[in-house]
């Protein structure tokens, strides 16, 4: 083939849409099924941003309820539709397990035989291993839900529900458990939040009327930052603010990070209140942020809240007998190792220039976090980075 696309998702779908366009003759290999990360997240899971971010390259948001937060079935269906719309060549069962440059062209080894291609586009996402903190190995693995393995509520045994990861997801299942009526503990790291909606508008709707979006990676203070978690937030129940204090209200016990475990409890950090502290700071530049961009862009200013003090009592370990579960819920990690090739830096991200790689000729990426802005990744924002990739796919010798 001229052109293998590995990976069905938002990017791999968008890239295809942009091939097409271009001409170019491809397929786009998919090991499960088009959508499948969206496909395996917990039932209840809504989109964290509003519907109007369904906004894939030829198919925007059309909607009656642009600010809601349509759930996981649905997002499934409109990258379903867009697939179909846009008659992207997608094999489906197709893993690819190997690829490796072979004198300038590449050779795929994949479930259904081997394959060759003149250039490559990976679009598998960033984060494929979910993260095991090394503070967590001496609990016993009987306990540990990995949150990719989460689905309800009903699956979590008996005992006290301790979630490690206060992220996005962290948040949302430690309210899903409590309000299922669990004794919940969340361990909390560094994570920004944000309230859910000012002045009636979401909030990512207004960071989207400013420069938020548009931050490249070569701004960011450290490589290390593309690993801080995304604001703290959530679509369910037509969205409303989740963060450390709404979970405090609503009776989740809060402590600070995971120190360590022993045979019979699980010990944490004296750390809540600078955890809190970097959240809320993180929020004070986003009020900055706001309150300069907005009237440059032509909007008024919404009220920003300025967050209440911050009390709570936070343990200090949990006894492993009362324990249930700990449900593992601090991240994924690249894994690009199936590349035979160093085209990753330390952290694990693919090296490129505006998603072409700069170690290995006719090799791209799309769909990677910050792979050129902190939209790269997002339903409405991987297009852009798509449509450069298959232009440089479709015009390969164009001198850069």
């Amino acid at each position: 083939m001229p052109v293998v696309v590995i990976g069905a998702g938002q990017a791999g779908l968008a890239v295809s849409r942009e091939l097409s366009a271009r001409g170019v003759d491809h397929i786009v290999l998919e090991r499960d099924d088009v959508a499948h990360a969206w496909r395996s997240r917990w039932d209840s899971f809504t989109l964290v941003t509003p519907n109007w971010s369904l906004d894939l390259p030829g198919s925007p948001y059309t909607g009656p309820d642009p600010e809601g937060h349509v759930g996981r079935d649905e997002i499934v269906a409109y990258l379903e539709g867009y697939a179909s719309q846009h008659h992207v060549p997608v094999r489906r069962g197709v893993e690819v397990r190997r690829l490796r440059p072979a004198g300038g062209a590449f050779h795929l080894e994949t479930s259904e035989g081997d394959l060759s291609a003149d250039a490559v586009i990976v679009c598998t996402g960033s984060f494929q291993r979910q993260f095991l903190p090394p503070s967590l190995a001496s609990v016993p693995r009987d306990l540990i839900l990995a949150s990719g393995e989460y689905r309800h509520p009903g699956q979590l045994p008996p005992g006290v529900i301790v979630v490690v990861g206060s992220g996005q997801t962290g948040c949302q299942l430690a309210e899903e458990a409590r309000l299922a009526g669990r004794d919940v503990v969340l361990a909390c790291g560094r994570a920004p939040w944000i309230p859910r909606r000012l002045d009636g508008i979401d909030t990512v709707t207004w960071l989207a009327r400013s420069s938020f979006f548009d931050l490249p990676l070569s701004a960011l203070p450290a490589p290390g930052a593309r690993f801080l978690a995304n604001p703290q937030a959530t679509g369910a129940g037509g969205g409303h603010d989740l963060h450390f204090r709404t979970l405090a209200a609503l009776g989740v016990q809060l402590t600070g990070r995971v120190l360590g475990a022993d045979e019979s409890v699980v010990a944490f950090a004296d750390d809540l209140e600078e955890s809190v502290a970097f959240g809320d700071a993180r929020w004070a530049d986003l009020r900055a942020l706001l309150a300069a961009d907005l009237p440059r862009a032509g909007f008024p200013v919404p009220e920003l809240p300025v967050p209440a003090p911050f009390r709570s009592d936070a343990v200090r370990q949990v006894d492993l007998k009362e324990v249930g579960a700990v449900v593992l819920a601090c991240g994924f990690r690249p894994d690009y190792s199936w590349i035979e090739a160093p085209v990753c830096d330390a952290l694990g991200f693919p090296i490129t220039d505006d998603g072409e790689s700069t170690v290995v000729p006719g090799l791209y990426f799309c769909g990677v976090h910050f792979m050129r802005t902190r939209r790269s990744a997002l339903l409405f924002g991987v297009g852009r980075d798509a449509t450069l990739v298959a232009e440089r796919a479709a015009h390969p010798s164009i001198e850069r």
